[in-house]
């Protein structure tokens, strides 16, 4: 299995993991400010950029192997990891089964915890994806990624992250999706023993802060931010922001 990266900086290593519909590239705004403190690895997920693609069913448990095939390929035997949204499942997923990996962690955007009703949308979304297809789902997601202020300002940004998402070869994107919508790890936060950065954005109706608060009261040494006025494409929105607060994450989570 192919699984392309992208590798900047020096210093501690820090692995990065992009949504459904990204790839690496999608880190680059933030990835440019890390660099020169943290060895910067950023991957495309099984089915996305360069990667190959995504035939069959996969599990959440299936990425973050391939996240450990990046590690071993890059001659890294521990780091810190960020994950954005799917990214993020994918994170929490490789700190739980493979702890011995993981210095730090942060998750943004990340769907955890979900209410019977939030479930049922979710499976809801899927089965709008395989009648409508990619384009259409991207489309109708202009309003959940971005703040009304940020889609007037920057229409070709928008934009941009639009026409990304519909070109994403289809089947990958549905897999994937599917993963997205359907992990779970509620019950297993209390596993983790690596340092955490939770962030979430104020109006994300997926990553909502009450699962950002879940996620901080049910891990050790969690550490919970919510932006204010952002949707669910904080990297996009503020780049600035969320780079200074992984920096100074995990600058403190580095082990002496």
């Amino acid at each position: 299995m192919k699984i392309a990266y992208l590798r900047d900086g020096e210093g501690v290593p820090l692995l990065l993991i992009h949504g459904v519909g990204g790839d690496a590239s999608n880190w680059d705004p933030i990835a440019k400010r890390l660099r020169a403190r943290f060895d910067v690895i950023a991957m495309d997920l099984r089915g996305h950029g360069g990667s190959d693609l995504i035939r069959g069913d996969i599990e959440v448990g299936d990425l973050a192997s391939d996240a450990v095939q990046v590690l071993d390929e890059a001659g890294v035997e521990r780091c810190h990891v960020a994950g954005f949204s799917l990214g993020g499942a994918v994170a929490l997923a490789l700190a739980l089964q493979f702890p011995e990996r993981v210095d730090g962690l942060a998750v943004i955007g990340t769907v955890c915890g979900r209410t019977p009703e939030q479930q049922a949308r979710a499976l809801e979304r899927i089965e709008y994806l395989t009648r409508h297809g990619t384009a259409a789902l991207a489309e109708g997601n202009r309003e959940r990624w971005f703040s009304e202020s940020f889609r007037r300002a920057h229409p070709d940004v928008v934009d941009r992250r639009v026409a990304q998402v519909s070109s994403s070869d289809a089947e990958s994107y549905l897999r994937a999706f599917t993963v997205f919508c359907t992990t779970e790890f509620a019950d297993r936060l209390h596993e983790i023993r690596a340092p955490t950065l939770v962030v979430t954005g104020e109006h994300d109706v997926a990553a909502t802060p009450a699962m950002a608060k879940l996620m901080g009261e049910r891990i050790r040494d969690a550490e919970v931010h919510v932006l204010p006025g952002l949707h669910h494409s904080v990297l996009i929105e503020a780049p600035d922001e969320v780079a200074g607060m992984l920096d100074r994450f995990f600058a403190r989570s580095t082990p002496v």
